[in-house]
């Protein structure tokens, strides 16, 4: 029996991806071992969001001819769709399947067998338009569901519809199934994902639901604990989505929405569909209907144009918005992006400046953001990790939690409140002594 490794670079989506091909490589009768047990094959998933992402994948084709040199080494994935025939040149890539290729992994490369010249199987991103449903099983105690794939959204600086080709969409009685069958592995929390979330609803090119009828369809399904929006564009963040989560017992108090800008003249050159006031009324609305909601935002720093002024208006403008943290990405150029061609490209001195200022700014919102809820109640879910003889969770409103560790806690809901925080910034916890009511 073939032994296979995984290993995946990038986003929880690739994630929910690798976990699916794992399976179906399991189910053909490969045995599923770690990166280090000298496997007969290795799957590499690539992004390719930064020009880290490339430097990344050339370090573990590396890493695995050194552990295991005769094995079988392909790469699926973004990366390998943009720049086939690159990543076919990296030496020990046996092969390099593309976005509509690598769910068929198995058939294609029939046993695995060693080329005399590398593979490539990578057909143009118009014929990546089925939907290939995913998600992540190795973590129990969440799992990431993706219901969308691909974007039709031409942001300048993004590769992703290129990568990943035109949105698209899982029905939703499809969905559902896949969170029931989910349920049954003991995962107490659904993360809802895909390229584009909020674009839901597009088959065959043609509107055929809206994601608001997804959620309140998974919000019937009994034995979910939680469910969670991964992202959500600012534009398509409607009233309706966020009053039904306001009122949702499954639904988490979490949105995480990407900004990119507070400029809105950088947002324009970006090709962003929305400008900053837009945005500033979607955190005033949730805040209004569920004041204690964590919302991460998502921003890119020294984008080309982007001068002291418009980062200033950036930073001025997160400053004053009442969100809990930062995902901060540096600009990196990449190819046959509208991006690259723009004038004024910022210095990466500058770049990595501004990148760490907002840094700064997103540990003092999220310090701000635990404070606001100390000595408040919330039920944490709380995962297999020990450090220091202390296991984490998160809350409801994405707190991560600290607490003595209880092997009998692990993948277990528990009600308890905020008492203080602690010297890594994570929030400390008193357990509540839980009543139980006897029948009369």
């Amino acid at each position: 029996m073939k032994k296979v490794a995984f290993y995946t670079l990038g986003c929880k989506l690739n994630y929910s991806e690798t976990s699916t091909i794992s399976r179906k490589m399991e189910d053909a009768g490969y045995k599923k071992v770690e990166f280090t047990e000298q496997p007969d094959i290795f799957i590499i998933n690539t992004c390719s969001v930064t020009e880290n992402a490339d430097k990344k994948c050339h370090k573990v084709v590396r890493e695995a001819r050194a552990i295991s040199p005769n094995a079988y080494v392909a790469i699926i994935g973004c990366y390998a769709q943009l720049k086939p025939k690159e990543i076919s040149e990296i030496p020990g890539v046996d092969a390099v399947l593309g976005a509509a290729e690598k769910f068929r992994l198995v058939e294609l490369l029939d046993g695995f067998i060693r080329p005399e010249a590398p593979r490539v199987i990578a057909s143009s991103i118009e014929t990546a338009n089925t939907f290939n449903t995913s998600f992540s099983l190795h973590d129990r105690t969440r799992t990431f569901l993706k219901v969308q794939d691909g974007c039709d959204y031409s942001c300048s600086f993004c590769t992703i519809p290129l990568a990943r080709g035109s949105s698209r969409s899982d029905t939703i009685p499809n969905i559902v199934a896949q969170a029931k069958k989910i349920i049954t592995t003991g995962v107490k929390e659904i993360v809802l994902t895909g390229v584009n979330t909020g674009d839901f609803g597009l088959r065959d090119g043609e509107r055929k639901d809206k994601f608001i009828d997804l959620i309140r369809a998974l919000d019937e399904v009994d034995g979910i604990d939680r469910l969670r929006i991964s992202s959500i564009e600012p534009n398509l963040l409607t009233d309706e989505i966020i009053e039904f989560v306001a009122q949702s017992q499954k639904f988490v108090p979490h949105f995480h929405i990407p900004l990119q800008s507070g400029s809105n003249a950088i947002l324009k050159s970006m090709r962003r569909r929305y400008q900053r006031e837009l945005y500033a009324s979607r955190v005033a609305k949730i805040k209004s209907v569920i004041p204690n909601c964590c919302i991460g935002v998502d921003v890119i720093v020294g984008f080309p144009g982007e001068t002291d002024e418009h980062f200033l208006e950036t930073y001025r403008f997160l400053n004053e918005l009442n969100i809990s943290y930062l995902h901060v990405f540096t600009y990196s150029e990449r190819e046959k992006t509208v991006a690259t061609e723009l004038p004024g490209v910022v210095p990466q001195k500058v770049r990595n400046e501004r990148s760490r200022m907002l840094h700064i700014l997103s540990d003092k919102k999220r310090r701000a953001f635990y404070e606001e809820n100390l000595g408040k109640q919330f039920k944490v879910l709380f995962e297999n990790d020990v450090e220091d003889g202390l296991m984490h969770g998160f809350t409801e409103n994405y707190i991560r939690v600290a607490a003595k560790f209880d092997p009998l806690l692990i993948n277990e809901t528990k009600s308890v409140v905020l008492s203080g925080i602690n010297s890594k910034g994570h929030a400390e916890v008193i357990e509540t002594e839980e009543v139980f009511h006897h029948p009369h």
